[in-house]
């Protein structure tokens, strides 16, 4: 420790000459002590000296090579040595003993001619963002014990002159671009050498011998380099040993000298394979143990105890096997472990109950494994915890009721489960929760209006389970809210108007659902996230799905004997999802004026109206608006967005020209299904083409004689009867055609069929259709014709929406302007709707082919048959 000496005295009003030489005789008798930036005193003085001259010459040589945005070197001025910022001198010899420079945002190389300064002690120029590389006069220092030029910009090797500094107690050149291999005498050019980080450079090459061998070594941190090879065994007493993030291989050592002293121990991301030997159990004073991201395999032993010091244990990201350890520590209830992660291995069977006997746990990480069974019922025990990752594996049941004992959790995750029952009530006691992810499972139910009290959420993620019923008010309640995903599930009512109200929102997705009625016209400009758009990224072209993954990356640092300091990352694109739902009217203006939105999928409604002219999402990278009813022309400005990756505008009611030099041919297929769009391709200019003729009109146009009628009509009696006689010489065939159900719906002049060509029945769910310009949807239940108001089934403009039990669908309809036939495909549960207008003599065909007689009702809804 550096000795700060400061003398002060009370200030007096008129001098005392007779003090004066008591003054001279203190100052005598005091010894040579440093003086270091000496701390002002108020109203008193202090004891300094002149800097010498040599050394001030060399400083403001150094100085002139820097860039100080803040001007803090300012104070180098005059020959006092306390006035410079970051010096020590010596009182007896005026020399520069330490300088200090870290964290000032110094800018440039490092001069050599602050190698004149040849008494220092300590040099620190951490933090800061020097370059070049390090100068090899820096050997001249033959007294220095502290060098630190961590945290820059420092190129090239480690200079072969550094071997000269025999009284270096600590070295730590980590985090620059330093590159070469470590030179073989690191570890036998001083013998007071304690501590080395070479972390975070390009190091290459192998661990040198001599560091192996070095006894008076404490500390090294060769992490974050290129190193390879095997290690062996060290030879000293280490504390501190992190080598991860390198190439090393082989199998693990036992650190045997190290059995009492190592603390941390860190060797994630090489490539060691084996097991883990028993051996580092015998690390008696271990706090940290870090083994992930490697190779190792096998079954962990029953034997690897760990003494109660162990605070951390991460043995994730490996290909270990076999049942979680029923053990950690030699006493479990005694235990300090505060994380403990076995996250992505192949572990199997249940979540031992011992686990729950972990009294300090504050995080668990349990994720990507084999494991079945259910949650322990005790885990409530664990009061401490922070954090449960159980996701990614196949547990069932539900989520247990005692969890709301652990009263400090903010992240509870166990999506991609079996997890089945319902969302309890009684966790609204996690009132600090911030993260809740229970998406693909089983859960049903609805969301219970107690939730309210979960007033930290800030992610929420509800996706792909059987939950129902209509958005509740609880919701509004989780004022941090950024990320909330419902996709996938079975809500149903229209969308409340608090929706699009949460300041931090960041991505909304409710696709998948039976949402219907309006997209609520509220006040888009309350999240800043959807407003306030970054302009100038530039990240790849990725498909709309990536858009909208959810990634969670949580990170615990172990803050000191009994806390863990928890942080983490949310990664998300910005945007909304209210795709395949059964939204109706006009796309609110507010919505195309987000200039944050990163995508906007309202795909699969039935949504009308037309796209603003001015669109100013100016962060937009994709936008599907896909099997809808808009209309009207496509505005000039899209193709103006610079970060779009992504256009859907197929099968709408669009009209007019896409010129080609708006670069709209960069979207493959975004315009399909528009018949009265013309997109003008290369050369070509802009064709329309000629819709199908309706067969009945086609018929009026060609002169037809009686011959050809009669022979019209002996073909299609052979040819019908001929199928007809195949069809049911097949047992398969005629349980499927009997089985098979249709619906047939007539509205005015249109007949409309909803139809499913599988072996299941289908079930026609929905019917919208246009009363006044504006959709209107109604549920089919067991009287129709009472399901629709007399007054609407005049209008000829409508639409059936079938779903099948696995998991296809058709839909065939009227909706004024497509005229194309989609080849049904699969999908998946939220699948899409095909569109075609069926002409009569198709309707009849089709009735024919499914068995049905009955093909009135064509001018009036009269019937709904069924075969």
């Amino acid at each position: 420790m550096e000795e700060r000496w400061v003398v002060s005295f009370q200030a007096w009003r008129s001098p005392n000459l007779q003090l004066v030489p008591l003054l001279l005789l203190l100052l005598l008798d005091l010894t040579n002590p440093p003086c270091v930036n000496a701390v002002p005193v108020s109203n008193g003085f202090e004891f300094d000296v002149n800097l010498e001259m040599e050394d001030r010459a060399s400083l403001l040589l150094f100085k002139s090579q820097l860039q100080d945005p803040t001007q803090i070197l300012s104070s180098w001025a005059g020959s006092k040595c306390t006035n410079w910022t970051g010096l020590t001198c010596s009182n007896q010899t005026r020399r520069v003993t330490s300088l200090n420079l870290t964290g000032l945002n110094l800018t440039g190389q490092v001069h050599p001619s602050l190698c004149k300064l040849s008494l220092l002690d300590s040099l620190i120029l951490s933090h800061n963002n020097l370059g070049g590389s390090i100068p090899p006069c820096f050997g001249v220092f033959g007294g220095l014990r502290i060098l630190d030029l961590s945290h820059n910009m420092l190129t090239g090797v480690v200079p072969n002159t550094l071997m000269n500094l025999n009284n270096l107690v600590e070295v730590n050149l980590s985090h620059n671009m330093i590159n070469g291999v470590i030179p073989s005498w690191m570890g036998n050019f001083s013998m007071k050498l304690e501590k080395v980080d070479l972390g975070f450079n390009s190091f290459r090459g192998g661990i040198p011998k001599s560091l192996l061998y070095l006894r008076s070594l404490e500390y090294l941190d060769l992490s974050h380099n290129r190193l390879l090879g095997n290690i062996r065994e060290f030879r000293q007493s280490l504390v501190y040993l992190n080598l991860e993030s390198n190439w090393l291989s082989g199998t693990l050592p036992c650190f045997l000298s190290s059995a009492e002293s190592l603390s941390f121990l860190s060797l994630a991301n090489n490539s060691f394979v084996g097991g883990i030997p028993t051996c580092i159990s015998s690390l008696g004073g271990l706090r940290h143990l870090n083994l992930s991201h490697n190779g190792l395999k096998y079954e962990i032993s029953p034997r690897l105890l760990f003494s109660e010091r162990l605070l951390v244990m991460d043995l994730s990201f490996n290909e270990l096997s076999g049942n979680l350890p029923s053990k950690i520590a030699e006493s479990s209830d005694k235990s300090g472990l505060l994380l403990l992660d076995l996250s992505h291995n192949q572990f199997s069977g249940d979540i031992s109950v011992k686990i729950t006997e972990l009294k300090s746990l504050q995080a668990l990480f349990l994720s990507h494994n084999h494991l079945t069974g259910e949650i322990p019922e005790r885990i409530g025990n664990l009061t401490y915890l922070q954090v449960i990752d159980l996701s990614y594996n196949s547990l069932s049941g539900s989520i247990p009721l005692n969890i709301v004992g652990c009263f400090q959790l903010l992240a509870l995750i166990v999506n991609n489960n079996n997890l089945s029952g319902e969302i309890q009530p009684e966790l609204d006691a996690l009132d600090s929760l911030k993260i809740l992810d229970i998406s693909n499972n089983e859960i049903s139910g609805e969301i219970p209006l107690t939730l309210a009290g979960c007033k930290s959420l800030e992610v929420v993620d509800f996706s792909s389970n059987n939950l129902s019923g209509y958005l509740n008010d609880a919701i509004t309640k989780w004022s941090n809210l950024r990320f909330l995903s419902l996709s996938q599930n079975k809500f149903s009512g229209t969308l409340p108007s608090w929706l699009f109200m949460f300041e931090g929102m960041q991505s909304v997705d409710l696709s998948g659902n039976r949402f219907s009625g309006d997209i609520p016209d509220g006040n888009f400009n309350i999240s800043m996230k959807f407003n306030n758009g970054n302009i100038g990224r530039n990240t790849p072209c990725e498909p709309l799905v990536a858009f909208r993954d959810l990634e969670i990356k949580l990170s615990a640092v172990v803050a000191g004997r009994n806390a863990l300091s928890l942080a983490y990352n949310i990664t998300s694109r910005v945007g909304i999802d209210l795709s395949d739902n059964l939204l109706h009217g006009k796309i609110p203006a507010g919505l195309f004026g987000l200039h944050g939105v990163e995508y906007l999928n309202l795909s699969f409604n039935f949504l009308d109206g037309r796209i603003p002219e001015n669109l100013e999402m100016r962060s937009l990278r994709a936008l599907d608006l896909s099997h809808n009813s808009l209309s009207g022309e496509i505005p000039e400005n899209i193709s103006s967005l610079g970060n779009l990756t992504l256009l859907n505008l197929s099968y709408n009611c669009f009209t007019g020209i896409v010129p080609r030099e708006r670069g709209y041919w960069k979207f493959s297929g975004a315009f399909a299904g528009n018949p009265d769009l013309c997109v003008e391709s290369s050369g070509d200019g802009c064709q329309l083409k000629a819709r199908p003729a309706v067969p009945e009109k086609a018929f009026e146009d060609e002169t037809e004689g009686p011959i050809s009628n009669w022979v019209f009509c002996v073909s299609l009696f052979v040819s019908f009867y001929s199928g007809f006689v195949a069809l049911f010489c097949s047992s398969r065939t005629r349980n499927y055609i009997l089985q098979t159900k249709v619906y047939l719906l007539g509205f005015g002049t249109c007949l409309v069929s909803a139809y499913e060509e599988l072996q299941e029945p289908v079930e026609v769910i929905w019917i919208s259709y246009v009363v006044e310009g504006a959709w209107r949807t109604v549920r089919i239940g067991d009287n129709p014709e009472e399901d629709v108001h007399a007054d609407d089934r005049r209008n000829h403009h409508m639409m059936v929406r079938a779903d099948s039990h696995r998991n296809q669908r058709v839909a065939v309809y009227d909706d004024g302007c497509s005229y194309q036939q989609v080849a049904m495909t699969s999908g998946d549960h939220s699948g899409p709707n095909y569109k075609l207008e069926v002409p009569p003599l198709a309707l009849a065909s089709l009735q024919l082919s499914q068995g049905i007689k009955d093909i009135g009702g064509m001018q009036n809804m009269n019937s709904m048959t069924q075969k």
